[in-house]
């Protein structure tokens, strides 16, 4: 004789079952509107103040101990310094050397957040500027061009997602001193471009449309050759152009820093503390229909890495931090094994994403400058893995007491 099945069991077993499937489906869309956004930085108390002194006092968080120079927005961003090396860590908080304070009243800040950009704008660098537009197929973008050298060779700076071209003007003084002119340009989608500004993960398969209009425009200008520079997800944007643009043939080179070379790597890592399957499905519903109501509309991360090393046809610089929480170490060393005779990789220990520069300027700067002069010992010497022991010790011991040297005035 069957069993009898009690229909109030099967309900209640049915109810269950929808019930784990609602929290499941709302944590895999709240997780996939987290990994389409911009991560908030917390922000760092600060305890005190010296502008004779040339020093500033945080809360001991995690960006006011990271070793190296950054900028510091407060006043809810209306307020900009420059923060230098940490001079001391004790009970009393975490000093640093104040290096420039360029908007706002510091001494009345109570909190602020950290970032990389240092400088606002070319000024900055006490050497001529210019700004002009950049004409794209979606209308004109701004652009900062900065006279270098005979004004034959330029350099054409991409900044990353949720940036502006603030985030490029790190690279400029080396770029000057290699005798390259250089064009900051705007593209869509970064909120200074006449369309797209959301705030969410917008790289799509069109950005580097607009590169390829400020080439056009350095060509119309007098240059003779290009080198592009791409920051995280503005590296993937130069490799595309580099590959794609049909005016390749003048593009001589490309540096990529902190490169995003593999999107569904990178969103995933967003999802990071979170079950796999997931992040995974948050994965699939940013890159299917549902992206546009994510905040994901046009998001291209296809599995696999943006760029094939196979299509290279130009020398690639690979400035590479270890410690990369966004871009994963593991994938730019893969794109640079693909091809040892093209690209070349240099790596960081300790920095955080699109801050190598800031952590150690002398190794950015000295291999850009080597790998621009084809110095292929100095270049060895600084791709060579930093030791195990500089990886695992900690930062704020490493730069307790190291002043850090002033940006230089001009150029």
């Amino acid at each position: 004789m069957a069993a009898r099945v009690d229909p109030a069991r099967g309900v209640a077993a049915a109810a269950v079952l929808a019930a784990g499937a609602l929290v499941t489906g709302a944590l895999t869309a709240r997780t996939a509107r987290r990994m389409a956004s911009p991560r908030k930085q917390r922000a760092t108390a600060v305890l005190g103040v010296d502008l004779a002194g040339g020093t500033i006092r945080f809360a001991p968080t995690r960006d006011a101990l990271l070793p190296g120079r950054y900028s510091f927005w407060f006043a809810e961003g209306r307020g900009h310094a420059r923060v230098g090396a940490v001079l001391g860590v004790d009970d009393d908080g975490v000093l640093r050397e104040l290096l420039g304070v360029d908007a706002g009243d510091l001494t009345e800040a109570r909190e602020g957040r950290f970032n990389g950009w240092m400088w606002l704008s070319p000024e900055s660098f006490g050497v001529p500027y210019r700004s002009e537009r950049v004409q794209t197929t979606q209308g004109a973008v701004p652009a900062w061009v900065v006279p270098g050298g005979d004004g034959s060779r330029w350099a054409v700076l991409v900044h990353g997602r949720s940036s502006v071209r603030q985030e490029a003007l790190r690279a400029v003084p080396a770029l000057l001193a290699a005798g390259r002119t250089v064009l900051v340009p705007a593209y869509r989608g970064d909120g200074e471009a006449p369309v797209g500004d959301s705030a969410r993960y917008a790289v799509t398969d069109a950005e580097w449309v607009d590169v390829e209009s400020a080439i056009l425009h350095a060509l119309e200008a007098g240059a003779n050759e290009v080198l592009l520079v791409g920051w995280s997800s503005g590296a993937s944007i130069v490799l595309a152009t580099a590959q794609r643009s049909r005016v390749r043939e003048v593009i001589t080179g490309v540096v990529l820093d902190s490169p995003v070379l593999d999107g569904a790597r990178a969103l995933l890592a967003r999802g990071e503390g979170v079950p796999e399957p997931v992040a995974r499905g948050a994965l699939s519903l940013l890159t299917g229909p549902m992206g546009r109501l994510l905040g994901a509309d046009g998001l291209d991360v296809r599995p696999g890495e943006a760029a094939d090393p196979a299509d290279l046809a130009v020398p690639v610089l690979v400035l590479q931090s270890e410690d990369d929480g966004v871009a994963p170490p593991e994938v730019a060393h893969r794109f640079a094994a693909a091809r040892p005779d093209l690209v070349r990789l240099v790596p960081f220990v300790g920095a955080r994403h699109t801050r190598l520069w800031n952590l150690d300027p002398d190794r950015w700067e000295g291999a850009l400058a080597a790998w621009l002069d084809g110095d292929r010992p100095r270049l060895e010497r600084l791709s060579a893995p930093e030791p195990a022991s500089a990886r695992t010790a900690d930062p704020s011991r490493r730069a307790a007491g190291r002043r850090a040297t002033r940006p230089r005035p001009a150029l």
